[in-house]
């Protein structure tokens, strides 16, 4: 038999139950305070990219690119032997603006570059607290500027650059390509946003289900968007470019792909983001994984949810980007 929950009891979807099992194994707390982003830095959550780029045919170099307050490091890797003009990936990274570099969940983005011969580039933006909004967002559009204006020597084509993110680095895409269309700067042919930090409010059903659990939870995420908002976290002083679920309008935007885990802070925001771009005449195609915590498909590639996933997204790169 069924049994109800208690009136006013908030409930939630459960884990799928192969990630339940793998969620204890989590390398981050799971609730991140202000105090813990400096250790969490110095953590080593992936693997060195020597150690990724061993089993990859992929030439590394590393550029600085201009940004309104100084210099980035950016990371250029190219398909060895490559010669014909290509599509070009521009990837940033996640870490709830706190945390992460260029390197963060770059494996999957790197095997698009090796399935399409595509140029990836990946910059470290400047993290928060430190460097508090507009500091990222400025620096991920100074990146994608860069990208566009040196394709040809990059050997990508201007018109088949496809903005990837994860996470905070999905917001900051978000953010991109609403800057490019209001600045009339370079234009992205798509957006692939992994599980996109795009809402400061902290008002959905979701937030308030994933409070102190999952691997991101509704308290790490207030952390991070403290971090990078500070004192107008959550009042309506916070830019669209920043908060991309504020935008009033999401017109003229390039296609994108959304997926989130049904197990997830995000979940409400990244559903009611893809429904605006619809409504705005923007082509979107959105999964929610049922049981899937935030970047469960990181944490656990092996599991059975976590490979349908990344066969979807991966199938979506192909009809992008060209078999």
């Amino acid at each position: 038999m069924t049994v109800s929950p208690r009136p006013g009891t908030l409930v939630r979807p459960p884990y799928d139950p192969e990630l339940d099992t793998l969620l204890a194994g989590s390398p981050l707390p799971t609730v991140i305070t202000a105090d813990m982003i400096e250790p969490l830095r110095t953590a080593p959550f992936t693997a060195p990219i020597e150690e990724v780029l061993a089993t990859r045919d992929l030439d590394h170099r590393i550029v600085t690119i201009p940004s309104p307050e100084g210099e980035l490091a950016a990371s250029v890797f190219t398909p060895r032997g490559k010669t014909a003009t290509g599509a070009g990936i521009y990837h940033l990274h996640g870490g709830g603006f706190v945390i992460g570099d260029r390197y963060t969940g770059i494996e999957n983005i790197l095997d698009y570059a090796l399935e399409h011969g595509a140029v990836v580039v990946s910059v470290d933006y400047r993290l928060a607290p430190e460097r508090p909004d507009p500091a990222p967002v400025e620096d991920a559009y100074a990146g994608f500027v860069w990208t566009a204006r040196h394709a040809g020597e990059l050997g990508i084509d201007p018109d088949r650059i496809l903005l990837a993110g994860t996470s905070a680095g999905a917001g900051l895409a978000a953010g991109v390509v609403l800057l490019a269309r209001d600045r009339k700067g370079p234009q992205a042919m798509a957006q692939l946003l992994m599980s996109p930090m795009l809402d400061d409010r902290d008002d959905t059903v979701s937030a308030r289900q994933y409070s102190g659990t999952g691997s991101w939870s509704r308290e790490s995420n207030r952390t991070g968007w403290s971090a990078l908002l500070g004192a107008r976290r959550g009042t309506e002083a916070v830019s669209v470019y920043a908060a991309p679920a504020r935008a009033a309008d999401l017109s003229g935007l390039p296609p994108a792909f959304i997926d989130v885990g049904s197990a997830e802070v995000f979940r409400d925001e990244d559903v009611a983001y893809a429904s605006r771009l619809w409504s705005s005449g923007v082509q979107a195609e959105l999964h929610v994984w049922a049981g899937g915590f935030h970047i469960f498909d990181g944490a656990a590639p092996a599991a059975a949810l976590s490979k349908a996933a990344l066969a979807a997204r991966s199938a979506w790169v192909r009809r992008t980007l060209g078999a």
